[in-house]
């Protein structure tokens, strides 16, 4: 019987999206909001030096780039613990993305379209019924009216309910892939074995197919997301913890104060920026330095 990696890991996303365009295309067409005159046909893979290396959760983060053959520039990122600032992170790769289209002195009518995919793999809305997001420029008064140039499509992978969504077949089928395929599971459904791109994802997850060397980072992976959800979880409860033992709101206030010096302590002696540490603590920058 075979034995599965999960496709949520770096290494495995990126053997199965980042080396085998025909499941990329597969994929980004059953899951972004493309109209059937504007589904991808081809793509080619694009390097990833536009990424600013951000020190928190990175080892969380995979992203896969690609173009197709309208110039359409695509990137996917795999984010397993959501963080305020991923949004902005999304937004400033497709940006960074857009602007790299052109060379100094070329005219803005060539530049193509953005599409920046976050699938996540934790939830950051409230709503428990929303779990896809799809976010473009609109004129406010006319929302009809867009600028289509750049889009953002975030996805709350624990949120999503197959059984709710029947509608788009194929993106249910690639999203339980995501969702569902990790080392516990033993039967593979038929559903996802009559699509040959998602039969040829499931096969590429089988653990037979990966060297020592990958199963050691596929370990470390899981070792480093569980460090850096433990960073972040774990000082927020004590600190949450310590307010309730004292049943007064100032004891509370106290806690949350003191649980966020901890956390800025870790994270500046981790080297992370002060622009990063005040989108997790919601502290100000000022509020930061008078800390330390």
């Amino acid at each position: 019987m075979s034995r599965y990696l999960d496709p949520k890991a770096d290494v495995v996303f990126k053997k199965i999206f980042g080396e085998h365009p025909d499941l990329l295309k597969s994929f980004l067409n059953a899951v972004l909001p493309l109209s059937d005159d504007q589904k991808i046909a081809s793509l080619e893979y694009l390097s990833g030096e536009q990424v600013p290396v951000i020190p928190l959760f990175k080892a969380t983060i995979v992203d896969v780039k690609c173009t197709d053959q309208y110039g359409r520039v695509f990137i996917v990122e795999m984010q397993i613990q959501w963080t305020a600032s991923f949004m902005q992170r999304m937004f400033f790769n497709a940006s960074k993305a857009y602007i790299k289209q052109l060379q100094t002195g070329e005219d803005y009518h060539l530049l193509k379209p953005v599409y920046g995919l976050g699938l996540i793999a934790s939830e950051f809305d409230p709503d428990p019924d929303h779990w896809y997001h799809h976010y473009k420029m609109v004129n406010v008064e006319k929302p009809a009216i867009e600028i289509k140039d750049l889009q953002l499509v975030f996805i709350e992978l624990p949120k999503f309910k197959s059984k709710t969504y029947r509608e788009k077949k194929l993106q249910v089928l690639w999203l339980r892939f995501i969702s569902e395929l990790d080392t516990k599971t033993r039967d593979i459904p038929e559903e996802w074995l009559r699509v040959p791109e998602i039969k040829k994802a499931v096969s590429l997850a089988e653990e037979a197919g990966y060297t020592s060397s990958e199963l050691e980072a596929y370990d470390k992976y899981w070792d480093a997301v569980s460090t850096e959800k433990t960073l972040i979880s774990g000082f927020y409860e004590s600190g949450l913890q310590k307010g309730l033992e004292t049943g007064r709101e100032e004891g509370r206030q106290e806690g949350e104060l003191k649980t966020k010096q901890a956390i800025v302590r870790k994270l500046l002696a981790k080297s992370v920026p002060l622009s990063e540490i005040s989108a997790l603590t919601e502290l100000t920058v000022d509020e930061i330095k008078a800390m330390v």
